[in-house]
């Protein structure tokens, strides 16, 4: 809770990871708010109200976990509204001539964004859609991140993709928090 409020309105995109991190935790303790507060939550050294208040969070994403059936796999509508969001935003900066360098990063990451697509279309996964797109640069981001807390390797082609992809979602997530401040003008 602590870090997602401080993320939400940071980083975007480091705050749909964290959260995408959080539903994983959820699941992994059956979205039982009990076990959470005893297993999880009991770990952190917090004062009485910042543990309640914790507490209610957590609560309050296991239940629109079980309201929204992603108890077992998928993300949460507020989740998912982050990458819409973005999305939206992407398709502003990319019909905008003020912005020429990210259009430039944003069309070095679409080679992996084909790729992406290719190997879910093989999966017979198929979403469409700018949203998608970012769905799948975000994924890729959280398999990663998921290898690495792993202590796996990561291999230098999915290195390279990486890097270039955490450079524009860190870029779109400056201008999404330049944009909330009213300080981005597209024309």
């Amino acid at each position: 809770m602590i870090i997602a409020n401080r993320l939400k309105n940071e980083n975007r995109a480091e705050y749909l990871l964290y959260m995408w991190q959080v539903e994983d935790i959820i699941r992994l303790y059956d979205c039982n708010i009990d076990r959470i507060s005893d297993e999880y939550l009991s770990r952190f050294q917090l004062d009485a109200d910042t543990m309640a208040a914790m507490r209610e969070w957590y609560e309050n994403l296991c239940e629109m976990m079980r309201s929204e059936a992603k108890k077992d796999s998928g993300h949460l509508q507020i989740n998912e509204n982050v990458i819409i969001g973005l999305a939206d935003l992407n398709a502003q900066l990319l019909a905008s001539e003020k912005f020429p360098y990210y259009k430039q990063m944003y069309y070095k990451v679409l080679p992996y964004v084909v790729e992406l697509r290719a190997k879910r279309a093989a999966n017979h996964e198929s979403e469409a859609g700018e949203a998608d797109e970012f769905r799948l640069l975000f994924e890729l981001l959280y398999g990663v991140m998921m290898l690495r807390l792993q202590k796996k390797p990561i291999s230098d082609d999915t290195a390279r993709a990486t890097k270039d992809i955490t450079a524009l979602l860190g870029q779109l997530s400056d201008y999404w928090k330049a944009d909330k401040k009213g300080e981005l003008k597209f024309d």
